[in-house]
């Protein structure tokens, strides 16, 4: 089939990836260039998290965030033998330090930790208390630790806490490399052709207008975020705020939240002695600079988290709003010849492996397709 994506982000670029594998002839329409842009998965941590976001989600991300678990893994695979080999220029002593091979998204799965400084022991324990009640886990899956199991883990977090939860089967990504690494392979792809720096003007089934020209398709997949919203007025902006920083004072290997008395920070480690720290969750669409208040919130808590910090560099800063929908969780709505696919909210890399298998499974299999999720992909009457 020949098969237009409009929007190259995670979404985007994941679902032309899959959907290039199975054959099809596929277009991307997108604004921005290839290599950068303001598609809201250039501002992630990449964190694939699944039990983490139980405590403040439905059982449904955490269902999907299960299943795309394998999927990540499985790319991971398929982007090495493409061999964009983006990474590994940068990435050997990183990859080294946390004793994994290294990999073209940088894929991580080390597991997570979440501590609590004692103040916040209260909600550290209803959140182990909610995880244990909504999912059952397994002692593999879900672990709390002691002092000196903690300090096996993460010995630099040993002097500042005497408990934590770790969650091995969690992981994360290298979002920047994962969205190169999936144009490289798209683009060595000769069934593929992208149209950067090219807005679409109007979408409908079998059709769109970019560039003042009309094009036709079997198919025209929306994955363009909040850029939908004029054709999804329910969606709405999340606004997230992060800092990178570069600290060479602190060695963590694993993902780190810390419990807050707002919000859960995370802490996620790159290579070049990298940190990002986020955690910001604000009901706005605006795109405006980072504030003050989150600045000294994500800055306070990262130096509480572990003294090194303090001698941080400040890199950049980064802002953007993610698409919401009401329930905030992500729906499929079709009708022939169109598709929409939104609201990945803030699981934007958690969600988008099985987002496109479910696009792809459908299209390949039509409504006849029973798809694990049944709340996700529903006819597209008017959009809701």
């Amino acid at each position: 089939m020949q098969i237009a994506v409009v929007g190259a982000g995670i979404l985007g670029r994941m679902l032309a990836w899959q959907l290039s594998q199975r054959g099809h002839q596929i277009s991307i329409f997108d604004r921005d260039p290839i290599a950068n842009g303001s598609a809201a998965a250039y501002t992630a941590a990449g964190m694939l998290t699944p039990y983490s976001e139980v405590a403040t989600a439905e059982l449904a991300i955490h269902a999907m965030g299960m299943a795309s678990l394998p999927l990540w893994s499985a790319l991971a695979d398929e982007l090495s033998v493409v061999g964009s080999g983006r990474c590994h220029a940068h990435c050997d002593s990183f990859c080294a330090q946390s004793h994994q091979p290294d990999c073209d998204l940088c894929l991580r799965q080390l597991g997570s930790l979440i501590v609590a400084h004692p103040g916040d022991r209260a909600d550290h324990r209803h959140f182990n208390q909610q995880v244990l009640n909504k999912l059952h886990p397994t002692a593999e899956q879900f672990q709390q630790l002691n002092a000196a199991q903690l300090a096996e883990l993460e010995p630099e977090l040993a002097d500042r806490f005497d408990e934590a939860t770790y969650l091995p089967e969690e992981s994360w990504v290298d979002n920047e490399q994962v969205m190169a690494c999936l144009a490289d392979a798209l683009l060595a792809n000769p069934e593929v052709s992208w149209f950067p720096e090219t807005p679409v003007q109007q979408l409908g089934p079998h059709r769109l207008r970019a560039a003042e020209k009309e094009h036709h398709f079997d198919w025209v997949i929306d994955c363009r975020g909040l850029g939908a919203k004029t054709d999804w007025p329910q969606l709405r902006g999340v606004r997230g705020e992060l800092l990178w920083l570069r600290a060479p004072e602190v060695k963590l290997n694993r993902l780190v939240r810390l419990m807050h008395p707002r919000y859960r920070i995370y802490v996620v480690p790159r290579p070049d002695d990298i940190y990002i720290i986020g955690a910001t969750q604000i009901e706005s669409d605006s795109m405006g600079p980072i504030t003050v208040r989150s600045s000294l919130e994500l800055l306070s808590a990262a130096y509480s988290l572990h003294p090194g910090f303090g001698e941080a560099e400040i890199l950049s800063t980064r802002v953007n709003c993610r698409p919401a929908l009401p329930d905030n969780l992500p729906a499929i709505r079709w009708e022939p010849g169109l598709i929409r696919v939104n609201g990945l909210f803030r699981h934007g890399f958690l969600l988008a492996p099985v987002l496109a298998r479910e696009v792809v499974r459908w299209l390949e299999a039509g409504e006849r397709y029973q798809s694990p999720f049944p709340e996700l992909i529903q006819p597209l009457a008017v959009p809701a």
